[in-house]
């Protein structure tokens, strides 16, 4: 009999993570312990995922906003600086941007809108047609924009973003002048010295900015590269993917997370005789239908995975292979048939009718994005995820 149960997805709870724990032992346990105390048995290809935030506090990978304006003084020595587009969060950004205000004398903060790169709306579309706003041209100053629409809070967090940000620059001590535009282009009537701010933009808006004669380029995945004083770095991201620890501490993205999902897979193998899949996950990839959210504020979903989770689902169409190639079949005769499909499918189904609708994302993603849902950012206290069945098809027995 086919198994009745598909895809399963367990948060798994796991003691509080500190500096120097050791993870391949803690989280090996914490899946153990959880299959014997829910009755379930591990099975190869199952997947073992754990959040980000647990494999950097195990490595101490932080810095301070003391550590940000070292690097961020070193790299902009005049004291003035353009910072663009970066996204409206108390837990991602205002920590960063606390540590770049301390580094430097006077900041122009140049705000996409109508929302940032992830969605979080400064003001709606419909207040920009209202005003007769072209967001592709026109440049708002902080004077123009308030004319326009006043005093607006993000409708999740109730904070005024704008008036949120200006004042952590001013209690650095370092002036500050807001500017509202989407072209990254427009700073430069500014300033010549540009920290790019945004995530999975920002190659293209270095790019354009040192075409279009910026004297200082860098973005905030060069910014902590390597340690300051003895500080946490990540050397592939910077400060992207960072988290709010203090006031004055972040949480940067883990690092050399390779050698991690590779011991617990081995370790699991010892201790099991079977080879589930590792991978440690961030933000998931998924927009929010109300608040216009896509979530992603990590550079990447999964910093690191074993390698069967490489690729893209290759899966058919259950629906349209009843409505199509199997019209005049029902019971028995249908499910038999859809079954020989399943087993008889190319490996490759891109361009294929019978795979239409079928997901055409990364593994990494999709499974990343269940995890991220499954774990929550609150206080379920589940930072490990196990998958159960996600490879199933129809087929398995």
């Amino acid at each position: 009999m086919s198994r009745m149960v598909g895809t399963v997805s367990r948060g798994v709870r796991a003691p509080i993570i500190r500096s120097g724990d050791d993870l391949v032992k803690i989280v090996t346990d914490s899946v153990l312990l959880a299959a014997e105390d829910e009755g379930f048995a591990v099975r190869d290809r199952d997947v073992v995922a754990m959040t980000e935030a647990i494999v950097a506090r195990a490595q101490g990978n932080y810095a301070t906003t003391d550590d940000i304006a070292a690097d961020i003084s070193a790299k902009y020595p005049e004291g003035e600086l353009g910072v663009i587009f970066p996204i409206l969060s108390r837990n991602r950004f205002s920590v960063c941007l606390r540590g770049i205000a301390k580094g430097a004398k006077k900041i122009y903060l140049m705000l996409s809108y109508p929302s940032d790169e992830v969605g979080n709306h400064l003001i709606s579309l419909d207040a920009l047609d209202e005003k007769g706003v072209d967001p592709f041209r026109d440049v708002l100053s902080l004077a123009k924009y308030r004319e326009l629409f006043g005093y607006e809070k993000h409708r999740f967090t109730g904070v005024d973003y704008v008036e949120y940000y200006e004042g952590l620059i001013r209690e650095c001590g370092c002036d500050c002048e807001i500017v509202f535009a989407n072209d990254p282009r427009a700073i430069l009537g500014y300033t010549k010295h540009v920290l790019a701010c945004d995530i999975h933009s920002r190659a293209r808006t270095k790019r354009l900015l040192k075409a279009a004669g910026a004297a200082t380029v860098y973005g905030i995945d060069e910014i902590l590269t390597s340690p300051i004083n003895g500080s946490g770095y990540n050397e592939s991201y910077g400060l992207l993917g960072s988290n709010k620890a203090t006031d004055d501490q972040i949480k940067l993205f883990p690092r050399d997370c390779r050698k991690l999902v590779l011991d617990i897979q081995a370790e699991i193998y010892a201790r099991t005789g079977k080879r589930v899949e590792v991978m440690v996950y961030g933000d998931g990839a998924f927009k929010d239908p109300v608040g216009k959210i896509w979530e992603l504020a990590d550079p990447v979903v999964s910093p690191a995975y074993t390698s069967g989770l490489e690729g893209t689902p290759n899966e058919l169409k259950l629906k349209y292979l009843a409505d199509n190639d199997f019209a005049a079949l029902s019971g028995e005769e249908l499910k038999a048939a859809i079954k020989e499909k399943i087993q008889e499918k190319d490996a490759d189904l891109v361009g294929q009718m019978v795979s239409e609708g079928t997901t055409p994302r990364r593994l990494t993603d999709l499974i990343g994005s269940l995890c991220d849902l499954t774990s929550g950012s609150g206080d379920k206290g589940t930072p490990i995820v196990y998958i159960q069945g996600y490879f199933d098809n129809y087929t398995t027995e």
